[in-house]
């Protein structure tokens, strides 16, 4: 699991859009959809339903998402306490 890829899986749960998270993140789509099947690998399934409507969290996104965030968080503040 990667940085990037968190901050990837959040931007498409926010935006509900591949393409809308791809632009917010500034990766190509096919970039960003690369790099989610391999958290969703990673993680042994789907995070996100996929339709023509956007991308909708399943029951295992849903639980990962608050995880994510706040693996960020906390990461972020690292890196904001040793820029101090």
């Amino acid at each position: 699991m990667e940085l990037h890829q968190l901050r990837y899986f959040l931007a498409i749960a926010e935006t509900g859009s591949f393409t809308a998270a791809a632009s917010r993140c500034h990766v190509a789509q096919p970039s960003l959809s690369t790099q989610l099947a391999k958290l969703e690998g990673e993680l042994g399934g789907p995070l996100f339903e996929r339709g023509r409507k956007g991308a909708k969290l399943t029951q295992r996104g849903e639980l990962f998402k608050p995880r994510a965030a706040e693996a960020l968080r906390v990461l972020d503040s690292l890196s904001g306490a040793v820029e101090q």
